[in-house]
């Protein structure tokens, strides 16, 4: 029987030999992951089985990455991928946790949930709760703060999130609220913004989280920043970021001057509307930004100048105001029509 494909897409992958992070177009099926240099290669570079395996998320090895996630095989070697954004890698964590369980229990792998499960889940589901604390009119309050001559934007105190999370019942009491807002830490849905809150998520103990009124904190695909007293230029930059997320993901782009396609991450934000972009193997330091106010985007069935076997279609361009182009390439139609119409949305909004 052929094996049934379950989810496919970009995922950065720390290399077996060498130690470098590299982005990989990974295929999950029922019963392996495969993975490939580039989503047009015939060949994989590489065959995970899931037979046996276990997968650890959030996997803290590497303390300068989130989003990373580990599958150990029954030969006991281990692999490490790592998520663009938080709902990438909770999709990826439970279809390969299922194909997992599958495997064991002889199933079928089967995407659908039973309509039986009304009774509370023994774990909290986290995301869940970190939606309901987005919430504009009902979540935490994202402020502006001040602290040590900087300026945070987009933040709120550790004691906020526990006061808000026992006001609205999710936790019985403190202790509790303090266990999952540690939860929300470690899963890297809440981010420590200032000194303090650093050293706390840093220290080995279980209760990472503060519940301090200077203890900082932020949503982690918000718009946060952080400004110093410094510089008007600085300040402009520092605007770019000020949006609300609309969209994120990976694309191929390509280079302007070598006119090949790298895989990179976008982080679309909307008033102003900016299309940043970066390295997704690395920090968190964009490598460009596209600013979208009265740019045009297309779907597009060539690009000039470019090598046939880098194209896999599902292309589309970026014209800014300025008559600069940028050429993307999405992995499947659908994510083509989707990236077009929220920029362009964007891009019409205004500011």
């Amino acid at each position: 029987m052929e094996p049934q494909e379950i989810r496919e897409g970009y995922l950065v992958k720390k290399g077996t030999v060498l130690s470098s992070w590299n982005a990989v177009w990974v295929v999950l099926s029922d019963d392996g992951l495969e993975f490939y240099k580039k989503k047009t290669d015939r060949s994989p570079k590489g065959m995970i089985p899931l037979k046996g395996a276990t997968l650890i998320s959030p996997c803290q090895d590497f303390s300068k990455r989130t989003l990373v996630f580990k599958i150990t095989t029954e030969k006991k070697q281990d692999h490490f991928f790592q998520a663009s954004h938080i709902e990438e890698r909770e999709f990826w964590v439970k279809d390969i946790k299922r194909a997992i369980s599958c495997l064991k229990d002889g199933k079928k792998f089967a995407r659908k949930s039973t309509r039986r499960s009304i009774r509370l889940p023994e774990t909290v589901n986290l995301t869940e709760l970190y939606m309901l604390m987005k919430d504009q009119d009902d979540g935490v309050k994202e402020l502006k703060l001040e602290q040590d001559n900087r300026v945070f934007n987009y933040c709120f105190t550790g004691e906020t999130v526990v006061e808000w999370l026992v006001s609205k019942g999710k936790a019985r009491n403190s202790p509790e609220a303090l266990m999952l807002a540690t939860g929300l830490l470690n899963e890297g849905f809440l981010q420590p913004a200032g000194d303090m809150s650093k050293e706390g998520a840093e220290a080995a103990e279980k209760t990472a989280f503060l519940d301090d009124t200077k203890a900082l904190y932020y949503f982690a695909d918000s718009g946060f920043f952080c400004e110093g007293y410094s510089s008007d230029e600085d300040a402009l930059v520092k605007e770019e970021f000020r949006g609300n997320v609309v969209k994120q993901g990976c694309l191929l782009k390509q280079g302007h001057r070598r006119k090949n396609w790298k895989v990179r991450k976008f982080i679309l934000r909307d008033d102003p509307a900016y299309l940043h972009y970066y390295d997704p193997s690395k920090g968190d330091d964009p490598l460009g930004s596209i600013h979208l106010r009265g740019a045009v985007v297309t779907a597009v069935e060539f690009v000039p100048d470019a090598k046939k076997y880098d194209i896999d279609g599902n292309l589309f361009e970026i014209i800014t105001a300025d008559e600069t182009h940028y050429f993307l390439q999405a992995a499947t139609a659908e994510e083509r029509k989707e990236w077009i119409k929220v920029i362009q949305a964007v891009s019409n909004s205004g500011k």
